[in-house]
């Protein structure tokens, strides 16, 4: 990786504002986020390529500052996530960074963007933040703080979909873009093209709704735990009406 994503990510964040609580979504500074891992289970699968993009709202992205890392994870990538995010292990240990440095800095970046009330950007935010703790417990446990740990401000376009959307149908990533006329810059599972088109969703998202405009920061966390747990809610009478067994995990 070229260390000068890394300096221009810390030079943009110290330049960022601080925000207000009273800032709203659409008027809001992003930090997007994406992981691809080596499999789907924090702690014992690592993360393998990540991406950090810092969106100026005024700006857009023709002025987006992204960080990516390619990491050596230590650790077996399962078949199916090869062949989801190309990545073998020769290649790994070949082209990857050791994890803890790369832990310590996605970290830092986000913590940093933290400290400004500039949220944490992902698409079904738990997973990457959960994927990101698990690899901060594995390599830098005592002194690296996890994200679940502290007042995290997160935006997630899926939840935020979920609650004013209500097509049928899958919701990937891929098909929620296109719903919202969102064009990809470069490859699904591609953590990059995916940090930015996840980013990219706020605006329309924004624009349509303005239910969706007029969240704040302050707001933000409890609005989207309260459309979760409804979505979960309606989602369980579904599964219950199948004989399925209901979901109980909570959004962060």
């Amino acid at each position: 990786m070229e260390n000068t994503e890394y300096t221009s990510m810390e030079q943009a964040l110290q330049s960022a504002p601080q925000q207000e609580g009273s800032t709203r979504l659409g008027d809001s500074w992003l930090l997007g986020f994406d992981t691809e891992t080596t499999g789907t289970k924090p702690g014992k699968d690592g993360i393998v390529s990540a991406s950090l993009v810092l969106r100026d709202p005024t700006k857009g992205y023709a002025g987006d500052v992204v960080a990516t890392w390619i990491v050596n994870p230590h650790r077996h990538i399962s078949k199916g996530a090869s062949r989801v995010n190309g990545f073998t292990d020769q290649q790994l240990a070949t082209e990857g960074m050791e994890p803890e440095l790369a832990t310590k800095q996605m970290a830092g970046f986000i913590a940093r963007a933290q400290n400004k009330r500039i949220p944490l950007l992902a698409y079904n935010a738990p997973f990457d933040v959960q994927m990101l703790d698990g690899d901060i417990a594995h390599w830098c446990a005592g002194s690296v703080k996890p994200l679940s740990e502290g007042d995290l401000l997160v935006v997630d376009p899926l939840v935020l979909d979920r609650e004013i959307s209500h097509r049928s149908g899958r919701r990937t990533l891929g098909m929620t873009s296109e719903y919202y006329g969102v064009i990809p810059h470069g490859n699904f599972h591609n953590a990059t093209a995916d940090t930015v088109a996840a980013v990219d969703l706020i605006k329309p998202m924004t624009t349509l709704f303005p239910q969706v405009a007029r969240i704040t920061m302050d707001s933000l966390m409890d609005w989207q735990r309260q459309a979760q747990a409804k979505w979960r809610d309606q989602f369980n009478q579904h599964l219950i009406s199948q004989g399925r067994r209901p979901v109980t995990d909570n959004w962060l």
